[in-house]
């Protein structure tokens, strides 16, 4: 049964930020959801960081995208919508 549904579905593109200076945070996330607009949802890891979250934020409200940041359990991640 699992051969059937990875045929069907494609993972969730992943943009993993752990690592990454908070300068370069733009311009990949940016890179990222712009090559990857056909491909929706798509997440954004992120970690706790409030300074990295608010880079990220702002990008997709630059662009217009819509998202949610994070679930109940872990707030480390952003999934974009649309």
């Amino acid at each position: 049964m699992t051969k059937r549904l990875t045929k069907k579905y494609q993972p969730t593109p992943e943009l993993d930020l752990h690592g990454i200076q908070h300068h370069a945070v733009s311009v990949l996330v940016e890179d990222f959801v712009l090559n990857n607009q056909n491909k929706f949802p798509l997440k954004i890891i992120t970690g706790n960081s409030e300074k990295m979250k608010s880079i990220v934020i702002s990008v997709l409200n630059q662009h217009e995208f819509n998202y949610l940041n994070g679930d109940y359990y872990n707030r480390g991640y952003i999934d974009v919508l649309n």
